[in-house]
């Protein structure tokens, strides 16, 4: 039987494709053998990373999964206690909020036919609802321009910061970056993540949170 959760996010995504669109993806940047300074440089932009647990973004995402595929709006919310994020059609406004509880474990996918529903895999709760495969558990990390000890950084810039990696099995581009500002170190503004079919385009319009 059809999910009925799988029919209301293909036609929200596909229905308006043509909204909120992201450009291609772009050229590999040149990698590069960063010197000791700059990878001492990386780790105090990491550390400054973890010091702030309470952000959030608001982006443009694109998805797909080798047979469909759209855009919509995604706005992240994270503290020390879990994260809220929110899909959404640019016109409709309609789509789904994941919320995630670091000390239980649990996530809840609210904004599906039939009810909520919850999980301890954040990536299988979406993934078995919607039938898109989204790498929820680690696109918090990602959009920092973090990534745990089981990542395999492949390339970094002459900074030291990531530029490709690999990660659960998915190959992780880091594109673009927003520059280090007073109170906000340098952050990636597009990543670019595929595993197999399953393709993710993230451009971050605004981050919130960070001093200023």
């Amino acid at each position: 039987m059809k999910k009925p959760s799988l029919m209301l996010l293909a036609w929200m995504l596909l229905g308006l494709a043509g909204c909120s669109s992201l450009p291609n993806t772009p050229a590999p940047a040149p990698a590069f053998e960063p010197d000791a300074q700059a990878l001492a440089a990386e780790a105090e932009r990491v550390r400054q990373v973890h010091s702030q647990l309470d952000w959030g973004f608001a982006g443009r995402v694109a998805v797909s999964n080798g047979r469909d595929g759209g855009n919509g709006r995604l706005d992240w919310q994270q503290g020390g206690g879990g994260f809220q994020a929110r899909l959404s059609a640019p016109v409709t406004r309609q789509g789904w909020e994941l919320s995630m509880d670091f000390a239980s474990g649990q996530a809840r996918l609210d904004g599906l036919a039939g009810g909520p529903r919850q999980g301890s895999d954040a990536r299988a709760l979406v993934q078995q609802s919607t039938g898109w495969d989204l790498p929820v558990a680690t696109l918090g990390d990602w959009v920092r321009g973090v990534l745990d000890g089981q990542a395999q950084v492949q390339a970094r810039d002459a900074a030291g910061r990531p530029l490709r990696a690999e990660q659960d099995g998915w190959q992780v581009q880091f594109g673009q970056w927003y520059e280090a500002e007073p109170g906000r170190p340098a952050l990636p503004r597009r990543i670019d993540a595929v595993n197999g079919q399953a393709r993710v385009r993230l451009l971050v319009d605004q981050w919130m949170g960070w001093e200023q």
